[in-house]
């Protein structure tokens, strides 16, 4: 891609991204983890792997964002393409999962989980079918599984999903800020003018504590912070900046006249803003010694200020100054 189509882009996605959604989406979340107890800790890290690791991703249903889930209504096929192209089919494994339902109460939610052996040095794309038939939908994910430095190969492959989204940018070391750009397409061809949903995953207390601030700010329309939404072009290529650390969704959305949507997913976990913002070297109470004393000193002075008390005032001035800036 050329840098003045890059450029294009990037000036079409400062509109698009302005856009929002009418309502808060289901995504298909699939997650990487240890164990099914800690399935809902996901981090960027989750998606990296050792060569000859057993990989287990977990697949779920429901809104990433507000942290809620429903029940899977079928079994959803599992697949994973090796970094050589060689494709794998996996077993989805039926599992129960404790989470939170769309009132807000707690309850447990039929889930699967499939495994496999990461033998290979690159990008594993694991790739998963799901329908549900009350939402109308067919969903058609994907998530990449890092393995090996600078081993940066496969994760734009094409696993031929019926709607798909192919990224321009490799979803890993994704910083939070950075501008994502990929292309929709159904069967095989751009999928111009389709919805595109972009949306967060949050932990359950991260997900109430949000939520409620959103209803607070919000009133007229919550969600519309929820589920972001931007259009594809009529190449079908999108971009949109994810401004926050944290498990994204980004899905494109083919929408015939008749029969169920199909969408395309593609997951982006997003790491924190490298390098680390560098951290405050001033000692508050040190400081608070310094004011008192420079307060005492001015208090005391019997004649008017002179050249010996004016620095202490400006010394004064500039310790406020630090611990401000540090408690910013």
């Amino acid at each position: 891609m050329t840098r003045e189509k890059i450029m294009v882009m990037l000036l079409a996605g400062l509109v698009l991204a302005s856009a929002v959604g009418i309502a808060s989406a289901h995504f298909t979340m699939i997650f990487p983890s240890d164990s099914e107890d800690t399935i809902w800790d996901v981090t960027p890290e989750d998606y990296i792997a050792e060569r000859g690791e057993t990989k287990t991703v977990y697949v779920m249903w429901g809104h990433p964002y507000e942290h809620i889930s429903f029940n899977m209504a079928s079994v959803p096929e599992v697949s994973v393409t090796k970094p050589d192209g060689t494709v794998e089919q996996l077993t989805a494994e039926q599992i129960s999962v404790d989470s939170m339902d769309e009132d807000g109460n707690p309850g447990t939610f039929a889930a699967y989980k499939a495994s496999f052996t990461v033998d290979q040095k690159g990008d594993s794309v694991v790739a998963v079918k799901y329908e549900d038939e009350g939402e109308n939908l067919i969903d058609c994910t994907k998530a990449v599984i890092h393995c090996g430095v600078e081993a940066w190969e496969g994760w734009d492959a094409n696993v031929g999903q019926k709607t798909e989204i192919l990224p321009y940018m490799r979803p890993y070391g994704m910083e939070e800020g950075f501008v994502f750009a990929g292309q929709a397409m159904y069967d095989g061809k751009p999928l111009a003018d389709a919805p595109v949903e972009i949306e967060i995953y949050h932990t359950l207390d991260d997900g109430k504590e949000i939520v409620g601030t959103a209803e607070e700010m919000f009133p007229y329309d919550p969600p519309m912070v929820f589920t972001r939404l931007a259009k594809s072009n009529e190449n079908g290529e999108f971009v949109y900046t994810l401004d926050e650390p944290g498990i994204w969704f980004v899905g494109a959305t083919m929408e015939p006249e008749t029969g169920r949507n199909v969408r395309g997913v593609f997951i982006v976990p997003t790491i924190d803003a490298f390098p680390p913002k560098a951290a405050a070297t001033v000692n508050t109470e040190e400081l608070n010694t310094r004011i008192k004393a420079v307060e005492e000193k001015v208090a005391t002075a019997k004649e008017a200020p002179g050249f010996g008390v004016i620095p202490a005032i400006l010394g004064l001035l500039i310790v406020v100054y630090l611990i401000k800036r540090k408690e910013r």
